[in-house]
């Protein structure tokens, strides 16, 4: 293995024009086409160290966070100073990604080695072995829940931090809310987890510290959104629809804050739950 290098951080948080590109329809029964933006998808091949890992169905943008995101969530590497180099190749629908990493983590991927979905909407059905799936992961330590007010308005509040939504849809958002309550950065992807892994990547390359942060879904919060938060250490996940049961249960077991903010009712604490709550 290569001598470390310093890995580019700078941030690629515009959304490219390819991200979102035009398009015409017809409305039924008539022969007037009208235009409309639609979300752009490509297939990313990811190879650690020149081995193939997964391809990945993603948005066109910021696929250099994605990568170092879906490295540090998948549990490939355990610090973003594990990846050495991070190159991205291709264009239009078919897009590789050539990471070079340090060789404890290689010679660790390579024991664990299994072949990840190429489906935006499923991050488990490629998983072999049961114990990776539901992997040992540490017990966080407990961090007190976000004020209310952080909270407040919350649904409205993101809409700038999410400009591929705003001109076509069919997109999630992750975003980062910091220890002094302020929405720091977003990122999108037609998957939820790919958003989530966009987010993580970003805060990595910033490093910026998640220490009493929050992030925030737009999505479901299912099982492999957890893990993915509790690895990257942030404190707190809020998602804007139901987390499964075994979500909650897993935040519950690792101390993990889990707040759901439903359309037009209070947050929901999912996790802590208090001792003396009455059921």
């Amino acid at each position: 293995m290569s001598t470390p290098r310093h890995l580019n951080i700078a941030s690629d948080s515009n959304t490219p024009t390819e991200a979102s590109q035009r398009y015409y329809f017809q409305a039924l029964g008539e022969t007037q086409r009208e235009p409309v933006d639609l979300a752009e998808e490509c297939a990313l091949a990811i190879a650690y160290n020149g081995i193939s890992q997964a391809v990945m169905m993603v948005s066109p943008a910021d696929l250099e966070d994605f990568v170092v995101g879906f490295s540090l969530g998948s549990g490939i590497v355990e610090d973003v100073s594990d990846i050495y180099d991070i190159h991205i190749s291709g264009a239009g629908s078919g897009r590789q990604a050539d990471v070079e990493i340090a060789s404890r983590a290689f010679w660790k991927l390579k024991e664990q080695r299994r072949q990840l979905p190429g489906n935006a909407s499923c991050g488990l059905c490629g998983v072999e072995a049961l114990e990776q799936a539901l992997p040992h992961l540490p017990v966080m330590p407990v961090a007190p829940l976000p004020p209310a007010h952080w909270l407040h308005d919350l649904r409205q509040r993101i809409a700038e931090f999410q400009p591929l939504a705003q001109t076509c849809g069919a997109v999630h958002a992750a975003l980062f809310i910091d220890a002094q309550g302020e929405i720091r950065l977003g990122r999108e992807d037609i998957g939820r987890h790919n958003a989530l892994d966009k987010l993580i990547g970003a805060l990595s390359r910033m490093k910026q510290n998640v220490s009493g942060g929050v992030a925030v879904v737009t999505s479901r919060c299912s099982l492999e959104l957890i893990h993915k938060v509790q690895r990257a250490g942030i404190p707190t996940l809020v998602s804007f629809s139901s987390p499964t049961g075994l979500a909650a249960q897993w935040a519950q077991r690792h101390n993990l804050n889990l707040i759901h903010i439903p359309h037009r009712s209070p947050p929901r604490v999912f996790s802590p739950l208090q001792a003396n709550a009455q059921t």
